[in-house]
């Protein structure tokens, strides 16, 4: 599973409890000023459901027109995806997508995450 804490900025790839390989990770942040409002990575146990490539887009950031780049994106809800950044700053910092350095993205798309891997988000 991998699994992600947004007090620690910090994620990682689990295997039958053993840590394969973490890293620096950003969330959402309290407050979004273009939505006026919260915009925490959602709390609790998802499972990965669609992924894609270094193409891969928003279709809701910049609001009213999409595009923001997200590459390597692995949703692992309608709106949330963990995804590549070169911004993965010491603080929650995103609109709720959880940010991994592009190598990062890159191993855990093409080495660990698969459709139906749980993500496990922990609490603010």
């Amino acid at each position: 599973s991998f699994v992600f804490n947004p007090r620690t900025h910090r994620w990682a790839a689990m295997d039958d409890g053993r840590i394969i390989k973490s890293g620096r990770a950003s969330g959402g942040r309290s407050y979004c000023p273009d939505i006026h409002r919260a915009c925490h990575t959602p709390v609790g146990v998802f499972r990965i459901h669609q992924k894609g490539g270094p193409e891969c887009r928003s279709s809701r950031y910049p609001v009213g027109e999409g595009g923001a780049p997200m590459p390597y994106c692995m949703f692992f809800s309608q709106y949330y995806a963990v995804h590549s950044s070169y911004e993965v700053p010491n603080y929650n910092a995103s609109h709720g997508c959880i940010r991994v350095s592009p190598s990062d993205a890159r191993w855990l798309s093409h080495h660990f995450m698969s459709i139906g891997t749980k993500v496990i988000v922990k609490p603010y």
